[in-house]
């Protein structure tokens, strides 16, 4: 059988992209894997802010219509780039096993950076989340591939990546400082990988069954239940973080064990400036009414409504 796997083709989406097709190799050795690059919104306009351009979802949804009209067969998409809602006729078959889901500062750690330093970065959730620790920071726009902005550290005091996708291109060399999800509370899924493909293939859905990794579709899960009782393409500073109690199991032990850990789940919203900040965390089995009761706690009792009418 010929799998086609749509995917943008940065260097690291098809890093991404090809990871998949070797754990799809790796357990159905018969299977013929091939890419089919696909030019996003996000890709060719990084001349203007995500935000100026659709918000989310501007580097996931040319790669979906590639596997809705039949160009390929499955899609494989950074989590972290994905809106809340699936288009009709796709879903998420897979989540293989999670990368770290940390934020990482290239060029020198926070604690280094001189008063009134700049950092670069696209992200809302980014910047406020350290104007928060270091209001004395000063922040540029900074979007374009990760080895752009690697390279764009030296102009900057720091800009902030994912550890992911520095890892994954094996530039882990440069991070100055891994920041902890308790400061810097990841993008929902961010680290993650997710795998679409029509709904109706079923034959596409039983050969991504083996590589999802239960662990990590459970905290996917929370998170990405949490984005869409936010408002699914909130473009105010947002983030959750997923973990599972006890600690996840090994992979060996991930589909017996996963589905009887417990989920807990962290997760912030706040105003553009970062100002005012709004932090809760949930437990729980079920790991979409989890994530749902986190951003209901947030929008409701905590008064992250307000951020949302006037952000």
């Amino acid at each position: 059988m010929r799998l086609r796997i749509a995917t943008r083709s940065s260097r690291l989406a098809r890093w991404q992209a090809d990871h998949v097709a070797d754990l799809l190799r790796r357990v159905h050795p018969g299977v013929e894997v091939e890419l089919v690059p696909v030019e996003t919104t996000g890709d060719l306009r990084r001349d203007v802010t995500i935000a100026e351009i659709g918000g989310k979802g501007v580097f996931v949804k040319q790669v979906q219509v590639a596997v809705l009209d039949g160009r390929a067969d499955l899609a494989v998409h950074s989590g972290k780039d994905m809106p809340a809602a699936t288009p009709d006729g796709l879903t998420i078959a897979a989540v293989p096993e999670r990368a770290d889901p940390r934020d990482a500062l290239v060029g020198a750690r926070l604690d280094d950076l001189p008063p009134g330093a700049t950092v670069a970065t696209g992200s809302v959730r980014r910047r406020a989340q350290l104007a928060w620790h270091r209001p004395d920071l000063t922040f540029a726009e900074l979007r374009g591939n990760v080895d752009t902005r690697v390279k764009a550290a030296e102009r900057f005091g720091a800009v902030v990546l994912a550890v992911a996708g520095l890892e994954r291109l094996g530039l882990g060399a440069h991070i100055a400082e891994r920041l902890p999800t308790r400061m810097v509370v990841p993008q929902v899924a961010q680290g993650a990988l997710a795998i679409e493909c029509p709904v109706d293939r079923t034959d596409v859905r039983e050969l991504l069954a083996a590589v999802e990794h239960a662990p990590s579709r459970r905290t996917f899960d929370a998170e990405r239940a949490f984005l869409t009782e936010l408002g699914g393409d909130c473009s105010l500073p947002a983030g959750a973080h997923a973990t599972l109690d006890p600690a996840a199991p090994s992979a060996d032990e991930a589909d017996t064990d996963a589905a009887a850990a417990e989920v807990h789940i962290c997760g912030f919203v706040s105003s553009l400036d970062g100002r005012t900040t709004l932090h809760a965390e949930r437990r729980g089995d079920d790991p979409a009414a989890c994530g749902k009761a986190l951003a209901s706690h947030l929008l409701g009792d905590l008064g992250g409504s307000a951020l949302l009418e006037h952000g």
